[in-house]
């Protein structure tokens, strides 16, 4: 017998693990890569403070333990824990929308099966939609508002003022939501995906992408999305980096010219986008988005 990728679970042993679900939405973010800033992943966090897990997926099929290895913590020279990466579809409802998110760490094996495993989920709970919420380093400045890129299996399905882009052909290294976003338009699924813009300097978590996400989703799914201490830790961000934008006279004449070209409107080219992927690769990558120094 084929060994199952995913189990139906429920919180409670004697209920249905297939509850019944009203035209919901598939939302994922995944960490690593296409999480710049970590802000697709705390984004998804928003939404599961009342969800419940209804599949839970084999990390042994999914992730290279050498690559991705188990936290370790140790007291009195005791091992006492030991905490393994976990991959969750959970279900919420926010405002009579119900809605299941996909979110935890990015799968490093099998993405192929893995994204039929998903397909199959996404018919057996009746999706309607699918949603990727991802972010990119790119050469935007934190003191204008976050940019958001689309994908859409139709530009009609994007909402706000959301543009799918950039225009023209683009090669970049493929994430796994971008394999299940492609899988799922296979399916007939309808799909958009939101990419927020982080600035590239800009190292650690950036709480004013998962701010704006939230925002463009809330707009697509015609609900208001909370968004906790976000905006809050946005705000102090920002004043800490216009505090070392202030001190430094070539990064304030850099950030400058980052904001004349938004002030033009002028949208960066599928050229640029690549040139930042792979400085983000060569200055970065293996610690991860947003983690690398500049």
């Amino acid at each position: 017998m084929p060994v199952t990728l995913y189990t139906l679970t429920s919180p409670d042993p004697s209920d249905d693990p297939l509850p019944e679900l009203i035209a919901p939405s598939l939302i994922a973010a995944f960490d690593g890569w296409v999480d710049s800033g970590t802000a697709a992943t705390t984004a998804a966090q928003q939404l599961l403070r009342d969800a419940t897990i209804v599949a839970t997926f084999d990390p042994d099929q999914l992730y290279d333990y050498r690559a991705r290895r188990p936290t370790l913590e140790i007291v009195d020279g005791r091992i006492s824990l030991l905490s393994w990466p976990e991959l969750h579809l959970r279900r919420t409802r926010i405002e009579g929308r119900d809605l299941l998110i996909l979110t935890g760490p990015e799968p490093d094996d099998r993405w192929r099966t893995f994204s039929a495993a998903v397909v199959e989920l996404a018919q057996t709970f009746g999706v309607v939609e699918w949603i990727s919420l991802g972010a990119i380093p790119a050469a935007v400045p934190h003191t204008r508002p976050v940019p958001i890129m689309g994908t859409a299996s139709d530009p009609a399905l994007l909402r706000g003022d959301v543009l799918p882009g950039p225009a023209g052909r683009l090669r970049v290294p493929a994430a796994a939501i971008s394999v299940l976003e492609h899988a799922m338009v296979q399916a007939g699924v309808p799909s958009v995906g939101y990419f927020a813009q982080v600035p590239h300097y800009v190292s650690g978590p950036y709480a004013s992408a998962s701010v704006e996400l939230l925002s463009a989703l809330g707009r697509h799914l015609g609900i208001i999305l909370p968004a906790g201490d976000l905006v809050d830790e946005s705000q102090q961000l920002r004043k800490r980096l216009d505090g070392a934008t202030a001190l430094d006279e070539s990064t304030r004449a850099y950030v400058e010219r980052l904001e004349a070209m938004v002030d033009e409107q002028r949208l960066p080219s599928g050229d640029e986008l690549i040139g930042e992927i792979e400085r983000f690769l060569r200055e970065g990558g293996s610690e991860g988005p947003g983690q690398r120094q500049n």
